[in-house]
């Protein structure tokens, strides 16, 4: 797990997760809507209603954490040994331990998830996003003793991955105090899918490079073009987040029917602010002044 397959599936969960957010946060940019109490579609009701408020990041997070802890155990032929008892008592398999405290983390946060957002009676924001920074600081922590050891191209790769990190512990962090703030949102996004985009390429980098030649860690030129590679990561991410926030946007005002219904309730009311309705109130007063003329007649004979 330590090897290829223990940074393709990590990172490949990433980008999706972070695929998914954006769909998530953009559809709430473009109808106005609240980040943290997403409303329900009009046509949804009883089991609709129900499924529209499960959390689905919470067991997606789950199953994947689930799935990779099983996957860390299974791979070793000897299991999971913590230390070896036949020669002088050493710790074991350190990389796939730290892998291990990974995935059990995740699935222990989405735990926190499904819990706050289906079982509390009322959801509990600072609790989700409280564990969510406690996560990302002991991955944080994982990933420097991770590298420690590490040289050439393996030490730029994971150093690199280790600034994502810190970034979007920071960006979490600061959610603590600005949960529905769309701006940090879409920061975390970025963040998520630079994350696992860049957790992908560093395993093709160190295990399974494309030309099917190693990177050389004493060629300085190998070291500079792991940096340049980075770069063309911030910069397909941002146009893929472009793309998601196009894509969104087309759909939700050309074939989204809650945007409709919203759009036929709302025309009314803004019409009504206008002249129309003032212009007809005279024509009442006088209809009304009109009726009081002949009643005056039939009164005085």
């Amino acid at each position: 797990m330590g090897k290829f397959n223990g940074h393709l599936y990590p990172g490949l969960y990433l980008f999706s997760y972070g695929l998914y957010q954006a769909t998530v946060v953009f559809k709430a940019m473009i109808v106005n809507d609240s980040l943290l109490c997403p409303s329900c579609p009009p046509k949804n009701e009883g089991i609709w209603a129900r499924l529209w408020k499960i959390s689905y990041g919470g067991w997606m997070k789950i199953v994947t954490g689930f799935i990779l802890t099983v996957y860390v155990v299974i791979c070793l032929d000897d299991g999971m040994v913590l230390m070896n008892r036949n020669q002088l008592p050493r710790f074991m398999y350190p990389k796939e331990w730290q892998h291990l405290t990974m995935f059990i983390l995740l699935t222990l946060n989405g735990c926190v998830d499904v819990m706050s957002k289906n079982l509390l009676p009322q959801r509990c924001v600072i609790l989700e996003k409280g564990t969510l920074v406690l996560v990302y600081c002991v991955l944080l922590m994982l990933l420097v003793s991770h590298v420690q050891g590490s040289t050439g191209v393996e030490q730029r790769a994971h150093s690199l991955l280790i600034v994502v990190v810190f970034q979007l512990m920071l960006v979490l962090t600061v959610e603590l105090w600005a949960p529905s703030a769309f701006l940090l949102s879409l920061i975390e996004t970025f963040l998520f899918l630079m994350m696992g985009s860049w957790l992908m390429q560093a395993g093709f980098i160190l295990y399974r490079p494309v030309t099917g030649y190693p990177w050389q860690d004493d060629d300085i030129r190998d070291i500079m073009f792991v940096t340049i590679f980075f770069c063309w990561h911030v910069m397909i991410n941002a146009l893929c987040l472009l793309g998601i926030y196009g894509i969104s946007s087309f759909w939700h005002h050309c074939y989204s029917p809650s945007s409709k219904v919203m759009g036929s309730k709302e025309a009314p009311y803004h019409a009504s602010t206008e002249g129309p309705v003032y212009k007809l109130l005279p024509k009442v007063e006088h209809s009304e002044k009109d009726e009081q003329a002949l009643l005056l007649p039939e009164s005085s004979l």
